[in-house]
């Protein structure tokens, strides 16, 4: 097979294929970020109906984190090598399918292994979401591109819960899920019509002569996995054999990972040349920190509003309405902002003002006034988030040479993935929240503020993080190897 290269750069912003690509990639990555947000709105309601417990309701948001955070990079990788746009489309097509199987679930295991299934397509589809238009845009106007996508797509998170809400109280909890298909069929025919291939044209020559990198991303997986059950299963088993066997294991898996793709070199699905840029380093561990907060907060503020506060599906989507607008109103601005005047300041302030967010949302309980008690909090978060997403996005792609795209995109949004998933899993054991306890107001009350002042306090390490460590992209990115 001749070797495909991948095209000059050219889409320009204003055309039909910009348009077009645009379209395919906000609506491909908004229904994985949505299903990473809507299904928190969903939990109190499924739980009932499928009678499950806190580890239960975990592992429904985190089957699905875990397969996007370990195999995120190997769809990444997969991309860069084999079409960006291929892999795209494979990965909506199986996110598709997934999501039909989790809207028929008659079991919480049933949920679960859908979940999983899910997880793996959107790991597919995710990366190649952001590299087909690092990879196709001009790169004057790539700047503008990745702040428009980031902007929408982060819309299409914070609509998560407002859009399941409505869904959740007008018909079921299952049609968060099927409303995936028609969004999907609208991804496929856009892609096919205006996104165009590309790859890596270095791993496209010399891949006949070396071996993919399954065995990095069975480890990772396999690592992430082992830690998140001990975590999950450890408040009703404590420190018996199987929870103390799978940490183990977890943390074995993670080392023999990092020692794997060291050893691989060129060939690894993710190469540790990479980390020789301090700032692509230094961001991801960002990602983690400021992204497990976000996760443990969305997890645990829609369960508190609806089974303490006593709000329905709905109202409960609405109470987060104002991060969309200001994700909506204020991601192109604040990459804009980041290009002039660097990432460190918008990376540094946006955390703070966030945790301050989080610190009035502890305060809300029964009876309270969505005018004095959640809109300011809320508002500071969506504000805080706004500062993030774009500047975040846009320096990660800038610390790395244009052709590792797919895998400076996957392995940042492995790292999102795996902060919002450790946190789920790790914040109940740390809050004391076990059982069915999220059916119980006072045991779920103390849960719920303890879970915040965490994930505040993550916020500001992030801000210390970005403060300190975070400055402009280098001038030369570093190459892999």
């Amino acid at each position: 097979m001749v070797p495909v290269t991948a095209p000059a750069p050219a889409l320009r912003l204003g055309t039909p294929a910009a348009r077009g690509t645009l379209l395919a990639a906000v609506l491909a990555s908004g229904m994985v970020f949505l299903d990473t947000t809507v299904v928190n709105v969903a939990l109190p309601r499924l739980g009932e109906d499928l009678r499950a417990t806190v580890a239960g309701l975990q592992w429904t948001v985190n089957g699905y984190l875990l397969m996007l955070a370990a195999f995120v990079l190997l769809g990444g990788a997969l991309g860069d090598r084999f079409g960006r746009r291929r892999v795209f489309l494979t990965g909506v097509v199986w996110f598709a399918v997934a999501s039909a199987l989790c809207g028929l679930a008659q079991g919480t295991g049933w949920l679960v292994a859908a979940r999983f299934l899910q997880g793996a397509g959107g790991a597919l589809l995710t990366p190649g979401s952001l590299s087909v238009i690092q990879s196709s845009f001009h790169p004057d106007d790539r700047g503008r591109a990745i702040g428009t996508w980031s902007g929408l797509a982060g819309v299409s998170t914070a609509l998560g819960p407002f859009v399941g809400g409505w869904l959740i109280d007008a018909l079921s909890w299952r049609w968060i899920f099927f409303v995936n298909l028609p969004l999907a069929v609208a991804v496929v025919l856009a892609a096919l019509r205006w996104v165009p291939e590309s790859r890596d044209a270095d791993a496209s020559r010399t891949g006949s002569g070396r071996r993919f990198d399954v065995a990095g991303a069975l480890l990772g997986a396999l690592g992430l996995g082992g830690v998140t059950y001990a975590l999950i299963d450890a408040p009703a088993r404590g420190a018996a054999p199987p929870v103390l066997a799978s940490a183990l294991v977890g943390a074995l898996a993670a080392v023999a990972f990092v020692l794997l793709e060291r050893r691989r070199g060129d060939a690894a699905m993710l190469p540790t040349g990479l980390f020789t840029s301090r700032l692509f380093s230094v961001l991801n561990l960002f990602t983690v920190v400021v992204y497990a907060a976000l996760g443990g907060f969305t997890f645990f503020l829609a369960v508190y509003l609806q089974n303490v506060v006593g709000w329905s599906a709905l109202l409960t989507g609405l109470a987060t309405l104002p991060m969309t607008v200001l994700l909506l109103v204020g991601s192109s601005r604040a990459g804009a902002l980041s290009a002039r005047i660097g990432p460190r300041l918008p990376l540094t302030v946006g955390p703070v003002i966030a945790a301050l967010g989080l610190l009035l949302l502890r305060g809300v309980a029964p009876g309270a006034s969505y005018w004095t008690d959640v809109l300011p909090g809320v508002t500071l978060f969506g504000l805080g988030l706004t500062l993030v997403v774009a500047p975040l996005t846009a320096s990660v792609l800038a610390a790395v040479a244009d052709r590792f795209s797919g895998v400076a995109s996957g392995f940042n949004n492995a790292a999102s993935r795996a902060g919002g998933l450790l946190a789920v899993a790790a914040l109940p054991l740390l809050v004391g929240l076990s059982g069915t306890g999220y059916e119980q107001r006072a045991a779920l009350t103390g849960a719920y503020r303890g879970a915040l002042l965490w994930c505040a306090g993550a916020l500001l390490a992030g801000a210390a993080l970005a403060g300190l460590l975070i400055h402009g992209p280098p001038r030369t990115p570093p190459v892999a190897g």
